[in-house]
């Protein structure tokens, strides 16, 4: 990712939805050296922000709702989060939560984009989003997985006005010339019942000594550690509560 801070229609924070909290505590903590802290009032429902000396980078929560799947989320910074929902709605997609105050933190809003990949709309008040970009442990970037392609691209660019840099192999994301994350077609290697979604990737000093960290801790490696062709060295991995994320080397952006 090649944005160091929150910008408007930008990625600007990512929360785990966990079965098992204390677990998730545990093995992130262990896997990005994060130090958590769980917010004590009952109103807060254990959202935990993750930190990395004193920048918080992510969230960790409960689940909230029954329906509501274990994953990671991805969240976008808007100016107005009641005319981004209307505008999302507008463009086919599907409010699921809010717009919702959040303490005096913030406004979001949940939806499912056109093609069923869940993302939320932040309207920052004191809380802007992450801390830190781009260095071992926090966010680096963010992929949308989906099974159609050139509808995602026509709902998010109309949404954020995001810029899109196509290759033959693969579709970026970005802002004001800085691409932040990247577009994978679901195609018959993933399972029908694997639903699209948003995927963050945590930047790591070593990715293949995390995806082994990873496994020693209960995790599984989804997609082997892997050197892309003019690009990071990455790997897939799921926690073992059944979330999926993604890890690079940090030094390949440097």
């Amino acid at each position: 990712m090649k944005l160091d801070r929150p910008v408007a229609g930008g990625p600007c924070w990512t929360e785990l939805g966990t079965s098992d909290l204390d677990a998730a505590k545990r093995f992130y903590s262990r896997l990005f050296g994060w130090r958590p802290e769980t917010d004590p009032r009952q109103e807060a429902g254990g959202y935990t922000v993750a930190h990395l000396g004193d920048k918080a980078v992510a969230a960790l929560s409960p689940l909230y709702q029954q329906s509501q799947p274990v994953s990671w989320n991805v969240s976008f910074l808007v100016a107005d989060v009641e005319a981004a929902a209307a505008q999302a709605a507008a463009e086919g997609a599907t409010v699921l939560v809010g717009p919702m105050d959040i303490f005096d933190v913030g406004r979001f809003a949940v939806a499912l984009d056109p093609t069923g990949a869940a993302f939320q709309m932040w309207q920052a008040r004191s809380f802007p989003g992450a801390g830190l970009f781009n260095a071992p442990g926090s966010l680096g970037w963010v992929e949308l997985m989906t099974r159609a392609p050139e509808r995602a691209v026509d709902f998010y660019t109309t949404l954020f006005g995001w810029s899109v840099n196509a290759s033959e192999h693969y579709t970026q994301w970005g802002i004001d010339g800085a691409d932040f994350g990247g577009l994978v077609t679901m195609d018959d290697k993933f399972p029908h019942e694997v639903p699209a979604h948003w995927l963050p990737y945590f930047a790591v000093a070593d990715v293949d000594d995390t995806a082994a960290t990873a496994t020693e801790a209960d995790g599984t490696i989804l997609m082997e550690p892997t050197s892309v062709p003019e690009g990071p060295r990455i790997a897939v991995l799921r926690d073992p509560q059944g979330a999926m994320f993604g890890v690079y080397r940090a030094s390949d952006y440097d």
